[in-house]
């Protein structure tokens, strides 16, 4: 199986004042009102990219307003955010742990950074291997690259940087005209869909070239709830693509700066579910995917996820019943807000299966049955 999170741990991040998850599934809907700490959940996430991804990690806290910001109730109430992540893996699990200090002016530093890699099969777990304290930015990135420490595990330090890499936040939100599902692309840029999406004209083109089979069955994924689509009509311009599309009986193409941002929506999300396996992430995080779907757009796009979780681990947070629909109530965390404190709740198929005898998940949390509703 595909390497998937197996719990986490967070503690002063935003809402999250203390929030531990443990065997996490490989489809996880996170649901609950407004405000509850769904889209803190998926920052941590984002924040974690940009730590591990590309070693930005003040850039990340000065584009959210600043350390004080994502801190649980700012420093007079919190003075550090800490987190533990697990991943598993074929061979054992793969800890990796943080806390992040408040610094003057308003930065965070690493009061504490560490990792581990307990092997399956040994009764205890692995010692944790420190890696310093005082930096700005995460060291494990580096403890990968470099074997100047004797103490430190240089390979398990670089599966760890893959692993937490391979855990990719998707947010198609934007379809202003600034877009970069609007603009034209670099036709090279094609190994994997860009968590914004800007790349998808690229990704169309290289599957219609090499993967015939998976770009007709994108485009009839999207026919099904935009019977005017017809295809994808990609080509080339000096290097660069730019998405259109043809519809039925019509021989003119559609640009995206054409079409509504529902559709560009799905266009991405249709992509991003059908893509081959060795173009995937091992954990895609999805932050409300449903936003400006068509209700048969949002049942379709919960059905994809929920096949694609049979390969690929899957977090979505949704404000949508259709989207809950497939999924089991195991796989359903509920978030509510209590004393502005994130509060994390999990139902037992057992102690509801009356219940879901006559109702699915999402009418479950409609009726405010597993609750999560304002």
């Amino acid at each position: 199986m595909p390497n998937q999170i197996e719990s986490l741990h967070v503690k002063g991040f935003r809402s999250l004042a203390d929030v531990k998850i443990n065997e996490l599934p490989r489809a996880v809907v996170l649901i609950g009102a407004n405000g509850s700490g769904k889209s803190n959940l998926v920052r941590f996430f984002e924040m974690m990219s940009w730590m591990i991804g590309a070693r930005r990690l003040d850039e990340f806290v000065q584009r959210c307003g600043g350390a004080d910001d994502q801190l649980f109730g700012g420093t007079k109430t919190s003075s550090r955010i800490e987190a533990e992540l697990a991943i598993r893996t074929e061979s054992g699990r793969n800890d990796y742990q943080f806390a992040l200090g408040h610094a003057h002016p308003d930065r965070f530093i690493f009061m504490e950074e560490a990792f581990r890699f307990t092997r399956d099969g040994f009764g205890s777990d692995a010692p944790w291997q420190p890696i310093g304290s005082g930096h700005t930015e995460a060291e494990i990135v580096k403890a990968a690259q470099s074997s100047e420490s004797v103490a430190i595990n240089q390979t398990t330090a670089g599966v760890l940087v893959r692993l937490l890499r391979r855990c990719v936040v998707y947010q198609f939100h934007d379809t202003s005209d600034d877009s970069p599902l609007k603009k034209k692309w670099e036709l090279e840029d094609n190994n994997y869909l860009r968590s914004n999406g800007g790349n998808l004209a690229a990704i169309l083109l290289r599957l219609e070239q090499i993967n015939l089979d998976r770009f007709e069955s994108i485009c009839e994924y999207i026919r099904r709830v935009l019977p005017i689509f017809d295809r994808f009509r990609i080509k080339e311009d000096y290097g660069k693509v730019l998405l259109r599309w043809q519809a039925k009986g019509m021989d003119k193409t559609i640009g995206a700066h054409l079409t509504s941002d529902g559709s560009l929506r799905l266009f991405a999300l249709a992509t991003l579910l059908n893509l081959p396996p060795k173009m995937l992430p091992d954990v895609l995080i999805l932050d409300e995917p449903e936003l400006g779907l068509h209700p048969a757009a949002v049942a379709l796009v919960g059905d994809m996820i929920k096949v694609l979780a049979e390969d690929r681990q899957v977090i979505v947070a949704t404000q949508s019943p259709l989207l809950v629909d497939p999924f089991e109530l195991d796989e359903i965390l509920v978030l509510e807000l209590r004393d502005r404190r994130t509060k994390i709740h999990r139902y037992s198929e057992i102690e509801y299966r009356d219940w879901l005898e006559d109702y699915t998940t999402g009418e479950l949390w409609q009726k405010n049955v597993i609750g999560g509703c304002p």
